[in-house]
């Protein structure tokens, strides 16, 4: 499942790209018409990501509201202006690279190309198109609704209004495990499998140390790494977390990263830890798969 910065890049490139902008919607799939047909023609006035959600804002005061979920994605194309990635969302590769926007080929723009595969939302402009695919949430709601969604949701690293001191309350609210609570997207909004694995590991936190045990000082810690983390990953395209004195290949661009070097436990297991030597460790956790160094993370 694409993890918050992809969601903060793919508004960005809407906001970029369409802002300002009537568009024309459409549902070539045919399960969204009733939406497309409420929308079509209108201007979209914002765009924002709070978590892994997105918000497309209308000015008619409608909102188009996408969650990715596991399977969904989003395609772009266009003219010259546009720069974008051409495809963010899942399913994904380990490193969480982005397919390149190709300069050449937006050189000569004729219009959207014809749909491919089940394409649930198509929107379009003078200058661009973007197609999704496969989401888990795809619906229109209102902006009082979005406030409401998003009040229900914990604080996102990615905003910089976020309060920090209120993921510390809502973490050590829980007398569950930390590791369970990084991916509780009303303690926390954005972090996914990746983020949660890497975060724990360089904060050294225990994965299953109840949340009531967590001190400020480690809560706090764990926000700021969270913070720098995911705007790395907005400005990079993927979720590099190594240092690169920790990295066995040749240092580099973060593009140049080999996915080999770009984490330190996920989908690591059985591999040396790059700080201790230990094997990393892999356990189930919350239904996903919990990477981990026994001795860094020793309880």
């Amino acid at each position: 499942m694409p993890e918050g910065h992809s969601i903060h890049r793919i508004a960005r490139q809407f906001a970029s790209v369409f802002a300002g902008e009537a568009l024309r919607v459409s549902s070539p799939q045919g399960r969204f018409a009733a939406g497309a047909e409420r929308l079509d023609g209108g201007v979209l006035t914002g765009a924002r990501a709070h978590g892994k959600q997105l918000f497309l804002e209308f000015h008619n005061e409608l909102v188009l509201r996408v969650h990715l979920g596991l399977y969904g994605a989003w395609s772009f194309g266009g003219d010259s202006r546009f720069q974008g990635a051409s495809s963010i969302g899942a399913p994904r590769r380990i490193g969480e690279r982005e397919t390149a926007h190709d300069d050449g080929a937006a050189s000569v723009y004729a219009g959207p190309p014809p749909p491919v595969g089940a394409v649930r939302v198509r929107l379009a402009s003078a200058h661009g198109w973007a197609d999704l695919r496969g989401p888990t949430a795809c619906e229109l709601i209102t902006g009082a609704e979005r406030d409401a969604i998003i009040a229900k949701l914990g604080p996102d690293p990615l905003d910089p209004g976020s309060d920090p001191g209120e993921f510390v309350a809502r973490v050590q609210r829980k007398r569950t495990a930390v590791g369970l609570s990084l991916m509780n997207q009303e303690v926390i909004a954005g972090v996914g499998n990746v983020y949660r694995a890497e975060a724990l590991f360089r904060g050294r936190v225990y994965p299953w140390l109840p949340g009531a045990a967590l001190r400020d000082d480690d809560a706090a810690a764990l926000w700021e790494d969270l913070v720098f983390l995911m705007n790395d990953g907005v400005r990079a395209g993927r979720i590099i977390t190594t240092a690169p004195s920790h990295r066995e290949g040749p240092a580099g661009t973060d593009s140049g990263v080999p996915v080999e070097d770009a984490h330190y436990v996920y989908k690591r297991t059985g591999l040396a830890c790059r700080i201790c030597g230990t094997m990393v460790a892999m356990a189930e956790m919350g239904a996903r798969k919990l990477y981990w160094c026994p001795s860094c993370q020793a309880a």
